[in-house]
């Protein structure tokens, strides 16, 4: 499995969708990862369109250009793929072709396009609520994070932080029943989908270790949670409600796991939206 973002093959791919979304000719070809590399292209896409004004500090601007710099030169993009200590390389390597170029350049772009999405767009967007101006590049922020993250670990611990976030946001909602509704939807879609990550890297390691970040997670969204239920212009308790059995659900899910592991059960084959559904340890354990 090619889990390198910008490995050769992916960066070629994450080039012809840009061309594709900069109006160039579109490939008839599909890839694994164009879900990944798609929430790139409109972090891409957002930045040229929409070009919040934000004030990106010196230290970033250098720490940019020094990482962009060191990843010209280890891929061998322009002037840099001569400059070497025995001046060797350059004769012995085939020339880069078109192709090989497109691509390494989009190794730049998605470099560029991720750095720039994690600190100053995303220090912009960061307070936008729904119904806000910035509240998508936000979102496509969330996005182009996940498409970075190099495990399913962290990749499951940013999706509890997105809950934790649309918690915040429906905290913000007052007398909207639909938007709060749809806000505490999006928070059980993260909930669900960091737990299920997290659950199964336990399982599959037969490993508790992840399954602390869901007790961490689920101690203090419970707690926010519930008390959403005591304010006097809530929006809809039942929908409230539904949200606060899905973390008592996850909270069995992990107390489940943890058991199993802890008498030697193989990982479990049954599985659901909360991830791997363990047996029940037997008495004589």
């Amino acid at each position: 499995m090619d889990s390198d973002l910008f490995s050769r093959r992916r960066a070629e791919r994450f080039a012809q969708l840009l061309d594709e979304a900069n109006g160039g000719r579109r490939h008839h070809v599909r890839s694994k990862a164009d879900g990944e590399l798609t929430a790139l292209v409109e972090v891409s896409r957002r930045l040229t369109a929409e070009r919040p004004d934000v004030e990106v500090d010196a230290e970033f601007r250098t720490g940019l250009r020094a990482m962009l710099v060191a990843t010209a030169e280890r891929e061998g993009v322009g002037a840099l793929a001569k400059t070497t200590t025995s001046g060797v390389r350059g004769a012995l390597l085939p020339a880069i072709t078109g192709r090989r170029a497109r691509a390494r350049g989009a190794i730049l772009v998605g470099v560029a396009a991720g750095a720039v999405a994690l600190s100053g767009i995303s220090a912009a967007s960061e307070n936008a609520l729904p119904g806000d101006a910035l509240y998508g590049m936000k979102r496509s922020t969330e996005r182009a994070q996940l498409a970075l993250a190099s495990s399913d670990i962290s990749r499951g611990q940013l999706f509890l932080d997105f809950a934790r976030t649309r918690l915040d946001e429906a905290a913000s909602v007052r007398d909207d029943r639909l938007g709060f509704s749809a806000v505490l939807d999006d928070m059980d879609a993260d909930t669900r989908q960091g737990v299920r990550l997290l659950t199964t890297v336990a399982a599959q390691r037969s490993d508790p270790a992840a399954l602390d970040a869901v007790d961490t997670f689920l101690a203090g969204q419970h707690r926010v949670v519930s008390g959403l239920l005591d304010r006097p212009d809530h929006a809809d308790r039942d929908r409230t409600r539904r949200s606060l059995a899905l973390l008592d659900a996850a909270g069995k899910r992990a107390d489940a796991l943890r058991e199993a592991i802890a008498c030697g059960l193989p990982a479990p084959q049954a599985s659901d939206t909360l991830g791997p559904a363990p047996a029940t340890c037997p008495a004589d354990r």
